[in-house]
């Protein structure tokens, strides 16, 4: 199947399951990509604790930060806390800042997250994912506004109304009414943008390689493995990824590698169209379209 073949099949698939996205699906060790919209900008959700690792790791290396320090991380007060993590006590917890990443990063605990930016603020965190050279990602806010949707404050049953108001209040530009789902108001980056990342981390030259193991190493320990990792995962193949989360907003970005030597990087944000806070079909979808290009640079 020729490439441009194979992304119309791959859009009308997307298209027909109710979604829309922005994939991009790198080899490392030959910079050869397959994509679709890959510089399309949409709100990252919780990708934007992939650079605040980096910014709190780097700060621990330098010595400005001390990974053994213990914060007292309050519960979490959202009307629907997450759910894994800090944001499930009901109780202060004393936690270490080197846990405090694990929280973070691996369970996507957003307590966990805030307690972070507040020793590293968005704007810092920023600044170290443009020292590396990646463009196209903005930091511009901590994790509370996140939990501080429409969904936040309806009961379970009337979920679907917050969705609909995700799905119909957005404009052409992916401005919203929304902030937390404004691209000029949100935290916000392209599927170009996490794939840059990803190369960074797994071939590290900018980023120092203790950082990048450790890294590498919490997105191993994702526990969050609905989305690409069925697609991915195998006795044969390794799986290391970050999930973000958003009303309907469906994202993950990983690396997978291959017993044989293959590396891919792997970008996939996407948004549905779909009113519904459930959409098992749609996290297949995904996953679908990732491997079918990920298939298309390791065969084609």
């Amino acid at each position: 199947m020729t490439d441009g073949h194979l992304l119309r099949e791959l859009r009308q698939a997307l298209r027909d399951g109710g979604l829309t996205g922005s994939f991009l699906v790198r080899d490392l060790r030959t910079g050869r990509e397959a994509g679709i919209d890959p510089d399309i900008e949409l709100p990252v959700a919780s990708l934007v604790k992939l650079p605040l690792a980096l910014a709190t790791l780097e700060r621990i290396r330098c010595g400005e930060l001390d990974g053994a320090q213990q914060l007292e991380v309050q519960p979490g007060r959202a009307t629907r806390p997450g759910p894994t993590g800090l944001t499930r006590f009901r109780h202060p917890a004393r936690v270490a800042l080197d846990d405090l990443l694990y929280l973070s990063t691996s369970l996507s605990d957003n307590a966990a997250a805030n307690a972070l930016f507040g020793l590293t603020p968005p704007g810092d965190v920023e600044a170290r994912v443009r020292a590396l050279g990646v463009r196209g990602l903005a930091v511009r806010h901590a994790l509370g506004e996140l939990t501080d949707t429409p969904v936040e404050h309806l009961p379970a049953r009337d979920a679907h109304l917050a969705h609909s108001l995700a799905v119909g209040a957005a404009t052409g530009g992916h401005g919203h009414r929304l902030p937390q789902l404004d691209v000029t108001r949100t935290n916000s980056g392209t599927a170009r943008a996490f794939a840059d990342l990803l190369e960074a981390f797994w071939t590290p030259s900018a980023v120092d390689p203790h950082t990048a193991a450790r890294i590498r190493a919490l997105m191993a320990d994702n526990v969050l493995r609905q989305r690409l990792a069925p697609d991915f995962t195998s006795d044969a193949a390794t799986w290391a990824s970050k999930t973000g989360t958003l009303l309907n907003l469906r994202h993950e970005v990983g690396v997978v590698e291959h017993d044989d030597g293959d590396v891919f990087a792997v970008a996939a944000l996407t948004e549905s169209r779909v009113p519904a806070a459930a959409q098992p079909g749609a996290e297949a979808l995904m996953a679908q379209v990732a491997r079918e290009l990920r298939d298309q640079l390791r065969h084609g």
